[in-house]
């Protein structure tokens, strides 16, 4: 076993791309401060008509949100390609690259978690 081999078993990302979405969607971009007040205002004391009308903010940060998750584990696997192809790439860039994508991948999962808890406790509420 070479040195190579020996990192690379501690590298390697374990999520895939195919699995947060689909190839042909354009790369992320840092959420604005704009979207962040966005999701304020969802989450003030409007009624339930005014959330839900308008141009859908909500889904579209979450939407935003996947896709930086997508960039940052594309951006993993390109510093992990650099550094087994021999590129000028350092080994902790490129295992905080990973384990930046690893975390934020998890806290996508858990915010999907909890919006799934919600909407099954809004499910079984009688009305």
């Amino acid at each position: 076993m070479n040195a190579l081999s020996a990192i690379r078993q501690y590298i390697t990302p374990t999520i895939n791309a195919a699995d947060i979405r689909p190839a042909d969607m354009a790369p992320a971009s840092k959420i604005s401060s704009a979207d962040l007040q966005g999701l304020e205002e969802l989450t003030s004391t409007t009624s339930a008509a005014q959330k839900v009308g308008g141009d859908n903010n909500f889904s579209n940060l979450l939407g935003r949100m996947v896709e930086e998750v997508s960039a940052k584990k594309t951006a993993a696997d390109n510093s992990v390609a650099g550094l087994m192809s021999g590129q000028d790439v350092n080994l902790h860039q490129a295992m905080i690259a990973t384990e930046e994508a690893s975390l934020s991948f998890q806290l996508m999962v858990e915010v999907r978690n909890k919006l799934l808890e919600s909407y099954q406790e809004l499910m079984r509420m009688q009305v």
